[in-house]
């Protein structure tokens, strides 16, 4: 890497507009992987491009471990210490080049050398690239980040795979500190977010020779280990020397025996990793960075740069300058005293034009880390010049007064640093947080290359630090171009492919979180995104579609008169209705006939009279249930039937009653008449209401809306409230039926012509029937069939007594009226 060290040993300033003059800068370079080499031309060349000096010599990179090793750096920061021309430390005699201000990076490695050495000395060091791994607290108090917050680079790669869902991940991370660093706060942080890691892989930086054929064998598994991944999506934390390495994966496939296919992936790259190269590879071809995704210090384009470049040929005047051997390696020319060719094929005239390299060789837009160097050192001038300032004003009056003043130290520095705040020549402001980082942010870079080796950055992102952490990230991901492979459209890179519509994530045991099956919602349950955690229900108004994807709302539904079933019902009623009426008009014109007359004429009337009303009834079950129709059908239903029933019970009893008193000297006699009948009669009916009556105070039926027992229906009902009352209504009925059937079944024989026990005990072992098959049938249903199956139970069971013990009379009256005679019926009887 390099760092530049910067004296300013006049610092003149009039009407408050400073120039720098007399500026002398150094420039090293001299440890691991030091892929950016060149020559400082003038402060602002190097500044300003600081990238385009990235090429060493191939056969120093592969044979002089030197460039792997912190020897020199050491040995150059303590060359600040001595005298010029001399190596003896701590001494200086030439105090007109005394260094106030260190300007170091891109890595973190050679910061941290340098801040062992200066620290001493309390010199100021700014630095454009990671921020060193420092315990010491001494230590960081010397220290000025022209590179932004790493930790709001991290959280904008986060944001950037959420917002791509990209959950399956590969990282790539060098084996130092600041990788260490990296992967403390990505693998909870990341994790929290719903993110795994396909694979975790540290590059060794530093590499001597001896060790060169093991570290390319590492380096090759971890290719293989990328290529064969599921992960389509690499984040790539590394610093510069690193891009060297990863444009070697576009041709390190021929050196594996297992001929692994170079698959395309979506590179992240963190803005300390800028794009460098070393000669050997000019030629090749850069298609692997094509579609990657890369950070960048935020910067603007500075007015008046391509024009200095294009101004900016010639480069012999400074003899031993390294930016003469980034000259012969670009052009591929060589200079009449060059050490790197001692035949040379062609001249370097110092002329050739910079805008003839390609972008593989020589980047002529502003860079990120270039655009922090440019702000450094005018950082560091707008510093000495609040510093210095009072001092000359003091100078001048001293000087009247013949006094002399002690210069300025270096560690005074430290306090105006971190107060500067200028705007710089693109309208950029440009100050120091708290913490002593500049205070930007990052762009985030789509790259774009074509097969004549160059390339396109584009800006599609933003990191905004002013932002809340939650939301820093803008981007426009319409404007991404991505890998070939992908054919223009945004790639997924997951574990396995995302659960569908109505399906829900299953953990695998033993695989990451990230990991997972897909299971079929169960049923009642939706899934309307793709990757649920968890299938949910619908709400209670609403059922799941037949692909458990959306919500449909119920529709509301009860037992209506439109429908065919309500209109079915509802005819059937007014049909018996009229039978009834009927029947009932049949008997009161015949009710002086022997068949009327038989087994008490009154109890005949209240049963027909009870049968039309249980056929009416069934009208308070049909159409959309209300508070009164609530109240009134359960009630209505029960006290109808238990008069009817009660009816038959008395003309039962009455029939046993009478053959009884037949017999001579029966005291029964005496209880055959209508006193018995009507006394039966209002008995049962009156406990029947007694028991309605309870119910209705203690526990009223009321409108419900039975959300749950259909599917796709919500219906409206009466909720019968207590439950209890409804089968003891039910049980009484079940009581009174028993015994009328028991009664007529015992008194089914007897010798009676008036004998109708055996039309009775016919028609209760229909009704018996139906309620019997009521019950199950009545709890087996839901929604508005239950009322249906109890409105023909009602329709059904009435139907029974009235054809049972109507019909056979009828018959007689209408159809025999010769047999409806007294005399008939006793000529019959002997």
């Amino acid at each position: 890497m390099l760092w530049v060290i910067i004296w300013f040993p006049q610092f003149i300033c009039y009407d408050a507009k400073c120039t720098i003059s007399n500026l002398s800068i150094k420039y090293k370079s001299y440890h691991s992987g030091d892929l950016i080499i060149g020559g400082i031309i003038y402060l602002i060349y190097i500044m300003s491009n600081l990238i385009t000096f990235r090429t060493i010599p191939s056969e120093e990179f592969l044979d002089d471990p030197v460039y792997f090793m912190a020897t020199w750096t050491y040995l150059a920061s303590m060359e600040l210490l001595s005298s010029q021309g001399r190596f003896v430390p701590n001494y200086k005699c030439n105090v007109d080049r005394n260094a106030v201000c260190i300007i170091a990076g891109p890595n973190s490695f050679i910061s941290q050398v340098v801040e062992d050495i200066l620290s001493i000395y309390k010199i100021p060091q700014l630095t454009y690239g990671s921020a060193p791994v420092i315990d010491n607290m001494f230590h960081t108090a010397f220290f000025h980040q022209m590179f932004p917050n790493e930790h709001l680079q991290i959280m904008g790669i986060l944001q950037l795979l959420l917002h791509f869902k990209w959950t399956w991940v590969g990282v790539i991370c060098q084996a130092n500190e600041i990788g260490e660093r990296f992967l403390r706060q990505v693998l909870i942080l990341f994790s929290e977010k719903g993110i795994c890691f396909d694979y975790i892989e540290e590059l060794v930086l530093e590499v001597f020779s001896s060790e060169l054929e093991e570290k390319m064998d590492n380096f090759l598994k971890i290719y293989e280990t990328m290529m064969t991944s599921l992960s389509n999506v690499v984040v790539m934390y590394c610093e510069n020397q690193i891009m060297v390495l990863f444009r070697m994966m576009s041709s390190v496939s021929e050196y594996l025996d297992t001929r692994v296919e170079r698959k395309d992936k979506v590179w992240i790259f963190p803005a300390q990793m800028e794009y460098t190269s070393v000669p050997f590879q000019r030629d090749w071809s850069m298609d692997i960075i094509h579609g990657a995704l890369s950070f960048a210090v935020s910067s603007k384009e500075l007015l008046g740069f391509n024009r200095f470049f294009q101004a900016r040929n010639s480069v012999i005047e400074i003899e031993e300058s390294f930016s003469k051997i980034f000259w012969e390696q670009a052009f591929g020319c060589f200079f009449s005293k060059s050490t790197l060719s001692p035949e040379p094929e062609k001249r370097c005239t110092g002329k050739e034009n910079l805008d003839d390299l390609p972008d593989s060789v020589f980047e002529l837009s502003m860079t990120g880390q270039s655009y922090s160097i440019y702000n450094a050192v005018y950082a560091v001038a707008h510093a000495l010049h609040a510093m210095l300032t009072p001092h000359f004003k003091h100078r001048a009056i001293a000087a009247r007064r013949k006094q002399k003043l002690l210069n300025p130290q270096v560690w005074q520095l430290h306090h105006y640093l971190r107060k500067v705040s200028f705007n710089n020549s693109a309208g950029e402001n440009i100050f120091f947080d708290q913490n002593g980082k500049v205070a930007s942010g990052f762009d985030i870079i789509n790259w774009v290359t074509f097969p004549n080796q160059s390339f396109r950055k584009i800006k599609v992102g933003k990191v905004n630090p002013s932002t809340p952490l939650e939301s820093l990230l803008s981007l426009s991901a319409d404007n991404i171009v991505w890998p070939n492979l992908f054919n223009q459209s945004q790639p997924p890179s997951l574990c396995n492919n995302p659960c569908a519509l109505g399906y829900s994530k299953i953990k695998i045991e033993g695989k990451p979180f990230c990991c997972y099956k897909c299971l079929r919602c169960p049923e009642g349950k939706i899934a309307n995104q793709t990757d649920s955690d968890d299938c949910f229900p619908c709400p209670e108004e609403s059922y799941p579609n037949k692909d458990q994807i959306v919500c449909i709302k119920k529709r509301t539904t009860f037992l209506s008169y439109k429908e065919p079933l309500g209109i079915i019902l509802t005819t059937v009623a007014f049909f018996f209705s009229f039978i009834s009426t009927v029947v009932l008009g049949i008997f009161i014109k015949h009710q002086e006939t022997p068949i009327v007359k038989a087994n008490n004429r009154s109890l005949t009337y209240i049963l027909l009279i009870a049968l039309l009303f249980s056929f009416l009834c069934i009208l308070l079950f049909i159409g959309q249930p209300n508070q009164v129709k609530c109240l009134l059908r359960q009630a209505a239903f029960g006290i109808i039937f238990s008069v009817a029933l009660s009816c038959i019970l008395g003309k039962t009893i009455i029939v046993v009653l009478a053959f009884m008193a037949t017999k001579p000297g029966s005291k029964i006699r005496k209880w055959v008449g209508k006193r018995l009948a009507n006394t039966i009669v209002s008995s049962c009916s009156l406990v029947q209401i007694t028991i309605c009556s309870v119910w209705l105070a203690i526990s009223p039926p009321f409108p419900n809306s039975d959300k749950h027992s259909m599917a796709r229906e919500i219906v409206l009902e009466c909720n019968e409230g207590s439950v209890i009352m409804f089968y003891i209504v039910l049980g009484f009925m079940g009581f009174l039926t028993f015994i009328s059937f028991t009664v007529a079944f015992l008194a089914r024989k007897l010798p009676d012509s008036f004998n109708e026990a055996k039309f009775i005990t016919f028609s209760m072992f229909v009704f018996c029937s139906v309620w019997m098959l009521f019950v199950p049938t009545y709890l087996s249903t839901k929604g508005k069939y239950m009322v249906a199956v109890e409105v023909f139970s009602i329709l059904a069971s009435a139907a029974g007594l009235l054809g049972c013990i109507f019909f056979p009379k009828c018959y007689v009256i209408v159809l025999k009226p010769e047999l409806n005679r007294k005399e008939q019926l006793i000529k019959k009887q002997k």
